[in-house]
């Protein structure tokens, strides 16, 4: 399989995070901080390292990792022997480690967390996406995101061959229940958007809002938790009255009812477990003779 590429991250994304996780785990970002590495192994004590995976996956966050042991010990060396994107195998070699023991270990829990975490997320995009092979709808994420980890999550999420949805309320207008609310309905707070220099969103719960919102002319409809039969009418008035509308479906749709989605035709179907509910990927920090 072709490894899933995306821009790395800027250090500005993680930086703040690695700090906020070493002082969780050492207290202070300092390897002395470590008392169980402090009163058992030497100071002067150097080991080698490397990180495993112990199940097939996506790995998202070794740059990240390599962060987390150069903030503790510059003078550690590590050398990844694959890239974020790759799909490993159970039992490869993701990143050779070397330096002082205690360096090594007071970083461990935390490099692992980002990794483990991160390549959740780009393992289940993968298999959303891998689900609906040979159409042409695409997986997005949501903004049920972990506090902090958005950037990070997303970008992720690209790894494993997903698309983003908007960022977050400050890049695109989504229009839900309780704005149509307050803006007394959903064609009145798409006029009221409209001229924005951002895309509009609408979601949809049935046909009768589908309609709404298409005399509005938004630029993507949302259709939350409808039916088989339903979703499929809906795409079909959507498309026959603007082609140019892209179509998203949403509402808890899982890896068993993502392709029956994807068979209305809709151009994207959005996934909140990618983010929320990912199980981390089973990586370990081994240290070698």
């Amino acid at each position: 399989m072709v490894p899933n590429r995306s821009a790395p991250l800027p250090a500005a994304a993680y930086d703040q995070l690695i700090d906020l996780a070493l002082r969780e785990d050492l207290g202070a970002v300092d390897v002395a901080a470590d008392l169980t590495a402090a009163w058992t192994v030497a100071s002067d004590a150097e080991a080698r390292a490397r990180i495993i995976a112990r199940q097939v996956g996506v790995v998202a966050g070794i740059e990240i990792a390599h962060a987390v042991f150069a903030r503790l010990d510059r003078d550690i060396s590590v050398c990844a022997e694959v890239a974020d994107g790759d799909e490993v195998a159970e039992g490869q070699t993701l990143v050779r480690l070397q330096g002082r023991a205690r360096s090594l270990l007071a970083g461990e829990r935390t490099a692992l967390n980002f990794l483990q975490q991160l390549s959740g997320v780009a393992t289940l995009t993968q298999r959303y996406v891998e689900a609906l092979s040979g159409t042409a709808t695409r997986i997005t994420d949501t903004r049920k995101t972990t506090p902090g980890w958005r950037h990070l999550q997303k970008w992720a999420v690209r790894l494993g061959g997903g698309v983003n949805h908007r960022m977050g309320l400050y890049d695109a207008v989504l229009i839900k229940e309780n704005h149509a609310a307050a803006a007394g309905g959903v064609r009145a707070a798409i006029c009221e958007a409209r001229g924005q220099a951002a895309p509009i969103y609408v979601e949809a719960e049935n046909i009768a809002e589908v309609e709404e919102a298409l005399a509005g002319g938004p630029d993507r409809i949302m259709l939350d938790n409808m039916d088989a039969p339903t979703l499929r009418r809906a795409v079909a008035l959507i498309r026959a009255a603007n082609p140019a509308i892209e179509i998203e479906a949403t509402g808890g749709y899982t890896l068993a009812t993502v392709r029956e989605a994807a068979a209305a035709g809709v151009d994207l179907i959005s996934i909140g477990t990618l983010t929320h509910s990912a199980p981390a990927l089973d990586l370990s920090m081994l240290f070698e003779g």
